[in-house]
């Protein structure tokens, strides 16, 4: 896709970029997530009869003052533009979060009334009168700013923005290079200036739409990219970026290369065969020792120029910070979400991204690690600017030239996204020829990579939610994929029968890498951990120590230790927790893993390794979180798992469109059923059947019948008028205090079908509903021309049997 920014700058927008942005644009459009055009008109129109350059132009003195500055009111314009949201004026027009007062360049102490400017370093305290000249100048520069973009033609080329840049920075000088004023301005001209308001996110951007962000810095130039994207793809420009928060993620992500050889005279490349096999990026330095406990202050980094000063008393002091930037990078600064560069001088061997915190393996030459999932391994060349390559000789350095950066997302791009077409033939591997590296493993997403990472910094998570969320689905689907990615570093679909029985073990002999309990009123430490139990010996009969489930999975992880092991509990708040885990809470967290305990039955050393990690699941209609024994809550990472409609989005049953009905049945829960209706939702879940949506209405009617009406007379206590006003009148009959258990009969399919939308008709009139019944409408027709074609070809067949007789 090629867009003209100016007669001298094309930007050709990669195809296959421009449809995924187009398919998260359709997907969020389906799911009522982006304002319509009208929608975003009202908005924008309600914010400039209030604030708008005529309005500020009308003010003068302590009114001017309160109006553009008073954060004690939400009538003023500090406040619509940081926190304003409600129907007037909702917050998704970009966030300018974060930070003190002091970014509106004058506000009033809330303590004393004073008005402040300056800096938090100085902070000047100034008079009423002080305070309303210098809103003044903000209004005027405002003001001046609004006529510069009055007079920027629209679809305004590249050297326009420029200009506007330039004329922004000597006529608004005071409010120009703010967020609160780019802000501003993208409401009152959202067809001109997108809502980026930070110039790092806008160029972020730009990197991941694969463009070179342009040459000169400023809030408002990349504005001419995104308003030519929006115009060419249809969409407002507030839309687009929306779309791209969404495709991209909110938070910024830095690029890193990291030198394969390490420190300490490494051999070229030679750490990137470890770093490549296990999934991690490591550098060595291996003298200074662990780091885990490095503080992020003045204190740590003084505390690794000891380390380093100790390690390498040869090297100068120059030499020395040199260590200490990239250690403190690496141990620091290199997060979750950062992309890896793994770099043989100028040559990129792989592109990685960060998916845990740092860790030290002990005796390894490249000890200090960061946990990473590979993208792609396939080799490239670092781009050379102003003659040099960027941080070639440095082992932790953060890019930043457009080129490599872009370069990073495009081979991430075909590694992830081919085009369909066949790969090139690859000429056989002789005996001279090394083997080709192992493909990298797809990086896990959504739900699954969240339990990664929480398992990776805590060592164990609780899945918790309503009913029918898929919790259990969830916990044993991430345990076998990650288990199966440790053990044989291939996804868990693409093992063999004999590789996933290694991980999910069977019923009679073999324990699997992944096992599952289920906890209970009953359950005890001595089935967890360890207990005494019948047992007979010369046939007497006597108790004999036995290992619980928990005591013998570690003992078979410590076995294996370069191999992860997992357990499941479900239903984890329905057990006694401290009887159950007992002392095993104290080694149970990440940084005591490995840490001995004395166990009072059998008087052994017990530790829990590293490559062991627990899964829980909670069912939220059962027992609150708040309920759980506050030693465990501290131990254990919580995802919350909610009903998912989009699980069922193009699913439809006798003109019933399941996820908008989910919807619409869970609000009205919400709203009728009290204070914690929301942990008693109904999940997803109950309207699947092995992982698919339900497409027949009598199972339908079947699941609703005997699972979701009981449920919700439970949560109703017997209440027929609440639970009238959740169902419908046409199911519930509240003043005879029955279910219309008749329209579940086969014969009543209609009625039931008209019970169910009633309570919730506008759910028809939806895009989500329509697109559905036009895809039913399509499918229908398709059938049936493939029905009247066979018909054809068999009275053909008919006709030329006859005349062959």
């Amino acid at each position: 896709m090629v867009l003209q920014i100016d007669g001298s700058h094309v930007l050709e927008l990669d195809e296959r970029v421009a449809q995924d942005v187009m398919r998260h644009y359709k997907d969020l459009e389906d799911s009522g997530k982006l304002p319509s055009r009208q929608e975003l008109a009202t908005y924008y129109r309600t914010f400039r009869n209030k604030f708008g350059p005529e309005q500020l132009a009308s003010l003068d003195g302590e009114t001017l003052l309160n109006t553009m500055h008073s954060h004690g009111t939400t009538d003023s314009l500090v406040y619509w533009i940081e926190f304003k949201n409600d129907d007037e004026l909702p917050a998704i027009f970009g966030s300018i979060s974060g930070g003190s007062a002091y970014k509106f360049g004058l506000f009033r102490r809330k303590e004393s009334g004073v008005w402040i400017t300056g800096t938090p370093q100085a902070p000047k305290e100034i008079s009423v009168e002080e305070a309303i000249v210098l809103a003044r100048q903000h209004r005027d520069d405002l003001i001046r700013g609004c006529e510069l973009l009055d007079h920027l033609p629209e679809h305004a080329d590249l050297a326009a923005y420029e200009r506007l840049q330039q004329d922004m920075s000597r006529l608004a000088s005071s409010v120009y290079n703010s967020a609160w004023g780019h802000k501003y301005f993208s409401l009152l001209y959202p067809d001109k200036i997108d809502d980026f308001h930070s110039p790092e996110y806008a160029r972020f951007h730009l990197i991941k739409l694969l463009l070179a962000p342009p040459a000169t810095d400023g809030r408002y130039i990349t504005a001419a990219y995104y308003v030519a994207i929006a115009h060419q793809l249809q969409i407002p420009v507030h839309n687009l970026t929306k779309v791209l928060n969404e495709r991209d993620g909110r938070n910024l992500h830095n690029y890193w290369r990291i030198g394969t050889s390490g420190y300490d005279d490494g051999a070229p490349k030679e750490g990137w065969p470890a770093m490549r096999d296990g999934n991690c990026c490591a550098i060595g330095w291996s003298p200074v020792g662990d780091l885990s406990s490095l503080t992020k202050d003045d204190a740590g980094v003084q505390a690794l120029v000891q380390k380093l000063q100790a390690s390498y008393p040869d090297r100068t002091s120059a030499v020395i910070g040199k260590f200490r930037r990239q250690l403190f990078d690496f141990r620091h600064n290199i997060a979750i979400g950062d992309l890896i560069l793994a770099c043989d001088g100028v040559t990129v061997l792989g592109i990685g991204q960060v998916i845990g915190t740092y860790e030290y393996a002990a005796g390894e030459k490249f000890p200090h690690r960061l946990p990473v999932e590979w993208l792609s391994i396939e080799e490239w060349k670092l781009s050379m600017q102003n003659g040099s390559f960027e941080g070639k000789l440095i082992s932790v350095y953060k890019m930043k030239q457009p080129e490599n950066l872009i370069n990073a997302e495009k081979y991430i791009l075909e590694e992830d996204k081919s085009d369909g077409n066949p790969p090139s033939p690859k000429p056989p591997i002789t005996g001279n020829q090394p083997p080709e590296p192992p493909k990298p493993l797809p990086l896990l997403t959504g739900l699954m990579a969240r339990i990664q990472a929480t398992l990776a910094r805590k060592g164990q998570v609780i899945l918790y939610g309503p009913p029918g969320t898929g919790k259990t689905y969830w916990a044993e689907s991430t345990a076998r994929e990650l288990a199966a990615r440790s053990c044989f570093k291939l996804p868990f679909a693409d093992l063999t029968p004999e590789q996933k029985l290694t991980i999910i073990g069977d019923s009679q002999e073999l324990a699997g890498h992944v096992r599952i309990c289920c906890f209970h009123p009953a359950y005890g430490y001595e089935d967890f951990l360890e207990g005494f139990r019948p047992d007979t010996a010369n046939g007497q009969m006597q108790f004999a120590p036995r290992a619980g489930l928990f005591k013998q999975l570690c003992h078979d992880a410590a076995q294996q230790p370069k191999e992860n092991f997992y357990l499941i509990i479900d239903e984890i708040n329905r057990g006694d927790i401290p009887r159950i885990f007992g002392e095993l809470l104290l080694v149970l967290e990440k940084d005591k893993r490995g840490k001995s305990i004395l166990l009072p039955l059998t008087r052994q050393q017990f530790q829990v390794p590293p490559n062991v990690f627990i899964l829980g699941t909670m069912n939220t209609a059962d027992r609150s979180i708040a309920l759980l024994d506050t030693a465990l809550r501290r131990r254990f990472g919580f995802i919350e798992l909610l009903p998912d409609s989009s699980a069922l989005k193009k699913a439809e049953v006798s003109g019933i469109p399941l996820g908008l009905w989910l919807e619409a049945l869970n609000s009205r829960i919400c709203q009728h059923v009290g204070r914690d209706a929301r942990n008693l939702q109904i999940g997803h879940a109950y309207l699947m059947e092995k992982g698919l949506p339900i497409e027949d209405l009598a199972i339908l009617a079947r699941v609703i019948q005997d699972d979701i009406l009981p449920l919700l007379e439970e949560y109703c206590y017997e209440d027929y008028a609440r639970l009238e006003k959740i169902m419908g009148s046409g199911l519930i009959d509240a003043k005879a205090q029955v279910v219309r258990h008749e329209l579940f009969e086969p014969a009543q399919q209609d009625g039931l079908v008209q019970a169910l939308l009633a309570p919730s008709p506008e759910i028809l009139t939806s895009a989500q509903a329509i697109a559905i019944e036009e895809q039913q409408a399509a499918l229908n027709e398709a059938e049936e021309n493939d029905a009247s074609l066979e018909n054809l070809e068999d009275g053909e067949a008919e006709q030329n049997d006859g005349q062959a007789q």
